[in-house]
């Protein structure tokens, strides 16, 4: 009871700062566990040799699924207000011209919509460009190989473990406020 008094209240500009600082941190931190996880699943006939992979194509995926989410959460009006200051400081982190980041966010939110068509679901489409971006189809056995499609067991297990990347609205609402 007390804690819904005493809430503290984050500006859009301080929001963004905690989204985005929040979600590089989660990505630097994640994405070993989330190679491993691709590497050792049981739906491969061979092991994915993802050794040299980068953190590139995680990082932006799950940027683009959290930002994809924030209409779930906010009216669009916030949602208007809050982008921009995002985009900003991504592109920022990642010492890139505004406009370039744009580019790219923009090339993967129409793969990842594309791969995930007619689903709208975020959750799935983060699942499916992990398996496209990284390559993952060659490790198949030959029916989905052949399908050129994620093995539905694989994309059950991508699931439960990307959901984790995805920020926990919920939980921040009970704790915070935000300035209208």
């Amino acid at each position: 009871m007390l804690s819904s008094i005493f809430k503290k209240k984050f500006t859009d500009d301080q929001l963004a700062n905690v989204f985005v600082n929040g979600i590089l941190n989660v990505v630097d931190k994640g994405f070993e566990e989330v190679r491993a996880m691709m590497e050792e699943d049981s739906a491969f006939v061979r092991k994915p040799n993802l050794e040299k992979a980068s953190n590139g194509h995680f990082t932006m995926i799950v940027i683009v699924g959290n930002i994809e989410s924030l209409s779930d959460n906010f009216s669009a009006v916030q949602q208007k207000s809050l982008e921009p200051l995002i985009f900003q400081r991504l592109a920022a982190a990642f010492d890139m011209d505004l406009s370039l980041f744009k580019k790219y966010y923009n090339e993967y939110k129409s793969f990842m919509s594309g791969v995930n068509h007619p689903s709208k679901v975020i959750l799935y489409s983060m699942s499916k460009a992990m398996f496209y971006k990284y390559k993952l189809n060659n490790y198949q056995e030959e029916y989905f190989r052949t399908m050129n499609t994620p093995n539905p067991l694989f994309l059950k297990r991508m699931d439960e473990g990307m959901k984790n990347f995805l920020w926990n609205w919920e939980a921040f609402f009970k704790r915070y406020k935000i300035h209208s």
